[in-house]
C-alpha cells in the first residue's frame, strides 16, 4: 500500500471509529467499519481489482441518491463494482485534494443508515 493509501485508510479509520458502537474487522482482505458487531457502514479499498483507485465505499439510501451523488460530482463519486446494486457509493479519497469534512459527512450517513434505533439515539457525529 502506497504513503497517500496508508494516510487516507489512517484518516478514514478515525472518522469511522468515532461513531458510538463501531469497530474494524477485515473483510475479503480489506479494512471494513461494522456497527452494533455485524452491520458494515463503509470499506476502504486501496488497488481493489487492479483498478487503481483509493476509496471509501459507504451506504447511501439507494439508487435515485447513487445517481445524484454521481451526477453532480463525477470525479468524486463512483458506484462500486460489487455493491452498487445494494446502494453502496465509493467516494474517491485522492491524496491532499480530499474533502475530509465531506467524507465525515458520508460516513455519517452511511453509520446512521446501519446504526440501530439505540445507537441513534445516542447520537452520530
Amino acid at each position: 500500500m502506497t504513503q497517500d493509501a496508508e494516510t487516507a485508510l489512517a484518516r478514514l479509520r478515525d472518522l469511522c471509529l468515532a461513531m458510538p458502537g463501531t469497530a474494524e474487522r477485515v473483510s475479503h482482505r480489506a479494512p471494513v467499519f461494522v456497527v452494533a458487531e455485524d452491520k458494515m457502514f463503509a470499506y476502504f479499498w486501496h488497488d481493489h481489482h487492479g483498478d487503481g483507485e483509493t476509496v471509501a465505499v459507504v451506504r447511501t439510501s439507494g439508487a435515485e441518491e447513487q445517481r445524484m451523488l454521481i451526477d453532480s460530482e463525477p470525479e468524486l463519486y463512483s458506484l462500486p463494482t460489487e455493491l452498487a446494486a445494494f446502494g453502496w457509493i465509493a467516494i474517491r479519497l485522492s491524496g491532499a485534494a480530499t474533502d475530509w469534512d465531506r467524507v465525515g459527512d458520508r460516513v455519517a450517513v452511511s453509520w446512521e443508515l446501519a446504526a440501530p434505533r439505540d445507537l441513534l439515539e445516542a447520537g452520530g457525529r
